[in-house]
């Protein structure tokens, strides 16, 4: 697909959801106007066509309304919609960084290695539900695990790094691999049904990161002061994250379960945050914070 296509559709989208709902006669008005039109109406099959290609590509569905004859696009999915906001700003990424080789060496992104190799393979094996054999090299363990078989269940991406979750066959547990520690994976041709009682959405909703405890979710109260708090507002945390304003600070509200990842997540915003509860959270940061220190109060050898 050419670049300029694919800005094309880009711009479609963007238009139709920053107005909401557009007639075919505004949106032909500002399509005359965009740099993509050379100064041409945009021909009605054309539209269709591109209406088509945007619904394969992106999954967004541009619906008419028949009583006003204005487009809009189909938000009915909220989950959907993330994974499509997610693939859209990527493509929309992709299409601006492809024209700044001019600037490239004034430009520094961030590495996601696990995308490279085997991430095609993980999606064509979660879309057709065949299991997975590879071998993994995990952090805590000098020796690899070899032929992993995995039913995969569903990919979340977190710190940089794609991961995939699913029923380890061997151990019939649900487990979760990330895919820049996978080595020699292989879709094989046996294929598998998830488990009916099994909902992804359920399984990672209360969970911030790729640590999915099956403890019951907490009431987490952080306090933020008000610098950090304009960050927090920003970019939330989770999903669940709703803010208290005070004079010189914020309460956040959330629910979560109290896993590795988020507490690791609070510990590296330092003193500009405290946990007001749960309790047994705010022991967990204590511990942590005091057995630093006690590192610090050693010699280095």
């Amino acid at each position: 697909m050419s670049r300029n296509l694919l800005s094309r559709y880009i711009w479609i989208i963007d238009t139709i959801r920053r107005y909401g709902a557009i007639t075919r006669e505004k949106l032909n008005e500002l399509w005359i106007a965009s740099p993509y039109s050379e100064g041409n109406p945009l021909p009605r099959r054309t539209f269709y066509n591109y209406r088509t290609a945007i619904e394969e590509l992106f999954n967004i569905n541009i619906e008419c309304n028949s009583a006003t004859y204005e487009y809009y696009i189909d938000s009915s999915d909220s989950h959907n919609e993330s994974v499509t906001d997610w693939l859209l700003n990527s493509a929309a990424m992709s299409n601006v960084l492809a024209n700044v080789s001019d600037v490239s060496d004034r430009i520094f992104l961030e590495d996601v290695p696990s995308a490279r190799l085997y991430l095609s393979q993980v999606i064509s094996a979660l879309r057709e539900s065949h299991t997975l054999r590879f071998t993994y090299r995990p952090y805590t363990r000098l020796n690899p695990s070899r032929d992993v078989i995995i039913e995969p269940y569903f990919l979340k991406i977190f710190r940089q790094r794609w991961y995939v979750t699913g029923r380890n066959v061997r151990d019939d547990a649900i487990k979760t691999y990330a895919l820049d520690r996978m080595e020699d994976v292989i879709i094989e041709d046996e294929s598998f049904e998830m488990a009916p009682d099994f909902n992804a959405d359920s399984y990672v909703r209360d969970t911030f990161g790729i640590v999915f405890s099956q403890g019951e979710p907490k009431e987490v109260v952080i306090r933020a002061d008000a610098r950090q708090a304009k960050y927090f507002r920003a970019l939330p945390l989770h999903h669940s994250q709703h803010e208290v304003i005070h004079d010189e600070y914020s309460l956040f509200y959330y629910r979560l379960r109290l896993t590795p990842d988020f507490l690791q997540e609070l510990l590296s915003h330092g003193p500009s945050i405290q946990v007001v509860n749960p309790p047994e959270l705010r022991a967990m940061m204590v511990t942590s914070l005091q057995e630093t220190l006690e590192k610090y109060k050693s010699n280095p050898s």
